[in-house]
């Protein structure tokens, strides 16, 4: 029983797993769940208990059964010991001050980083303003590598996101290139495809792999398909950089999405075997989403929060080149409003920076949200400020594809001139090499001189 009292009022919570969705701040999603506190004073009171909790009973007391879930087997069996030592006297109360201390710096958050259960990352997270998660994940460093090097300190990547409704090969070419133009894609060229027809994921992946091929672009394409397919592209012998696949927090989530560890680890397995990255091997890309256990009926109870926290303990053990957050995509009844959203993509960049995640994040609403762009730029601005690792390029910010609203090119162009943000630094020497940016960095005027539009008018003639 965890307790505290406020005024002449007090407050018990049944177990840690109730104790951790009273003092999650307030989101529509837990309301959906019947487990949010009722008042902000019971929030407050559980924040105050969560406070005086120990690190240690995180691993005593697995919020999710360890017998009948193999997240929860994985947080277990993976737990650093030896990195968790420099911590392990801590209370979440304790842990949160120390996070925000100068002894807490980039070499000692990553030092410890293994021993950090997800479930530890996310009670600390409830206990902490915004500005402390901003503050603490600016100090994590986590750099990953295939054909370029992301997530160095001052930079910034983006995902070219160049859908199209009806997977049409020109309005995707015409799409990349508008992007490319404007200096996104360092993170990677992904394509959320409409249909799941192998001949067309198959014809996609020759195109990517065509133009960053032809252009020598130093950057790394994914289809964003079901893992299954990946795999059967690559035994076809479709040139497949990343693998990507929408993971969650419990394995009853993950088996929702037709997903487990170890088709996850086959498919990584296969991608490395392809050895067709340059500079690393980190071959997978994920996204999670708060709500996503929710969603499917698999939450045990836990609060959407954690159990987005949890995701990225599963993300974690791929040593993935990238996975974001896509903070405000499910909806508002899990995310209701433009505050909500803003807490949410905080948190979520918090945990998994804490983990040693290279998180990014799709800073995006839907139409029946209550929220709005100016919401995204305080997000985004807020975001960047925190040290994220990409975002995503989106034409003109206005998905076509999946119907929702995010960041555009032209969002990413802001935020690098408001913080001095610079790309992955092979990207940035082949975009000054093409004469796209000048030796500032900055794009150069718009003009027919450009030898990626020379290149291709000469294809055309």
């Amino acid at each position: 029983m965890y307790q505290a009292t406020l005024g002449q009022r007090g407050y018990r919570f049944g177990g840690l797993r109730q104790l951790m969705a009273k003092a999650s701040p307030a989101r529509s999603g837990d309301y959906l769940a019947e487990v949010a506190a009722e008042s902000a004073e019971e929030r407050m009171a559980a924040r105050i208990a969560l406070a005086d909790v120990p690190l240690k009973t995180f691993l005593q007391q697995p919020l999710v059964p360890y017998e009948q879930d193999e997240v929860t087997r994985l947080i277990i069996d993976s737990h650093d010991a030896a990195a968790f030592e420099p911590i392990s006297h801590l209370t979440i109360g304790d842990f949160r001050d120390w996070l925000l201390s100068e002894q807490a710096d980039s070499a000692m958050l990553a030092q410890v980083a293994a021993g950090i259960m997800p479930e530890m990352a996310a009670a600390v997270s409830k206990i902490m303003r915004n500005q402390d998660l901003i503050l603490v994940a600016k100090k994590c460093r986590v750099v990953t590598r295939f054909r370029n090097t992301i997530g160095l300190p001052g930079h910034l990547s983006v995902r070219l996101q160049p859908n199209h409704p009806t997977d049409s090969l020109q309005g995707i070419a015409a799409s990349m290139l508008d992007g490319l133009l404007y200096g996104s894609g360092d993170a990677v060229v992904g394509i959320n495809p409409a249909s799941d027809s192998l001949p067309l994921l198959e014809k996609l992946n020759y195109m990517l792999d065509d133009v960053i091929q032809r252009f020598a672009i130093p950057t790394q394409s994914c289809v964003l398909t079901h893992v299954t397919n990946t795999l059967r592209l690559m035994e076809r012998g479709a040139p497949v950089d990343l693998v990507f696949q929408s993971i969650a927090g419990t394995e009853a989530a993950n088996r929702g999405f037709g997903i487990s560890l170890a088709l996850l680890a086959e498919a990584q397995q296969a991608a490395l075997s392809l050895k067709r990255g340059t500079l690393g091997d980190n071959v997978m890309y994920f996204e999670t989403g708060q709500g996503s256990c929710l969603s499917a009926n698999a939450h045990h109870g836990v609060d959407q929060q954690t159990c987005e926290a949890r995701a990225y303990a599963v993300a974690r053990h791929f040593s993935p080149l990238l996975i974001n957050t896509v903070v405000g995509f499910i909806g508002p009844e899990y995310l209701y409003d433009g505050k909500q959203i803003i807490r949410a993509g905080l948190e979520d960049h918090f945990c998994g920076k804490l983990l040693g995640l290279p998180l990014g994040c799709d800073v995006c609403y839907t139409n029946h949200a209550e929220a709005d762009q100016d919401d995204m730029d305080t997000l985004l601005t807020l975001l960047a400020a925190a040290g994220l690792t990409f975002l995503i390029g989106v034409p003109g910010a206005d998905d076509i594809m999946l119907n929702y609203q995010s960041t555009s090119f032209h969002d990413a162009l802001y935020i690098r001139e408001l913080l001095g943000l610079k790309h992955a630094p092979e990207f940035a020497a082949w975009l000054a090499a093409m004469n796209i940016t000048d030796e500032r960095g900055r794009l150069r005027d718009a003009a027919a001189n450009h030898p990626l539009l020379l290149a291709l008018q000469g294809e055309r003639t």
